[in-house]
């Protein structure tokens, strides 16, 4: 389907990644309804504020996708953390859980009914490389991304035989203020590979074009996916390196 017949629920369109992903639908013609938390800059006209771990908000959005007719959503909103385990608070596990993964799920089954409905529809959810492969310092995002791509995975063979297509879009590290200045200085200092939010907008556009069930972006990344599924604990030396600069940042001793 052309994106100009698409009409999008885009949640998490406040950050850098959701604000590209905006202006890259819009310029290939979709209707785009965005959705955010906080504007920093100010909400553009037609954007809904809502926090979807609210069960109120979530069920502002069902009402707006029902109202507006709206055929397609993509799932973007999450929040960041890095440090090492022993330094992460009952109150960040439980917060970052519930915007990463709690209220994507409760969302996406909340607005169901309404697109299997409809005569074609796509969902998106939009996770992490990290949801595939565990790095020290992300273990709680990528807890939190890997339970949202058990469920898109779980979703979209449910749903075989339906109008939905339900993809998974996974980037790697992107180019925003989403990730604090030590997150950066461990990319920096672990020579990990980022891409700009233009990036990974175009590869939204790219999957909802297309087929595919998951796509994952990066080089050696989407390899790495491959090694990571396959051998397992048998890539733990491999991220030795890692761990040592993450301890190191953190003073954590060893």
């Amino acid at each position: 389907m052309p994106l100009s017949h698409l009409r999008i629920l885009l949640v998490g369109a406040s950050g850098g990644i959701g604000q590209a992903m905006a202006q890259a639908l819009q310029a290939q013609g979709a209707h785009v309804v965005t959705v955010g938390r906080r504007w920093p800059q100010g909400m553009p006209a037609g954007a809904i504020s809502a926090d979807i771990v609210l069960s109120q908000d979530r069920q502002r959005l069902v009402d707006a996708v029902r109202d507006q007719n709206l055929n397609t959503v993509v799932m973007a909103a999450g929040v960041a953390s890095f440090k090492p385990v022993e330094q992460l608070t009952d109150a960040e596990v439980t917060h970052l859980m519930a915007v990463n993964a709690n209220a994507p799920m409760q969302l996406t089954a909340a607005l169901l009914p309404h697109l299997l409905t409809l005569p074609h529809a796509q969902l998106v959810l939009v996770g992490s490389v990290l949801g595939h492969i565990g790095l020290p310092g992300h273990a709680l995002y990528g807890a939190s991304k890997s339970a949202l791509h058990g469920f898109a995975e779980a979703l979209r063979r449910e749903m075989s035989g339906t109008p939905l297509r339900v993809q998974w879009l996974a980037p790697r590290a992107t180019q925003t203020d989403f990730n604090d200045d030590l997150a950066q200085a461990f990319n920096r200092l672990t020579g990990t590979k980022s891409d700009s939010v233009g990036v990974v907008a175009h590869a939204l556009v790219q999957l909802l074009r297309s087929s595919s069930a998951e796509r994952v972006l990066g080089w050696p990344e989407r390899l790495g996916v491959r090694l990571n599924a396959c051998l397992g604990a048998g890539m733990d030396r491999a991220f030795a390196a890692q761990a040592q600069v993450l301890r190191r940042l953190f003073s954590v001793k060893p």
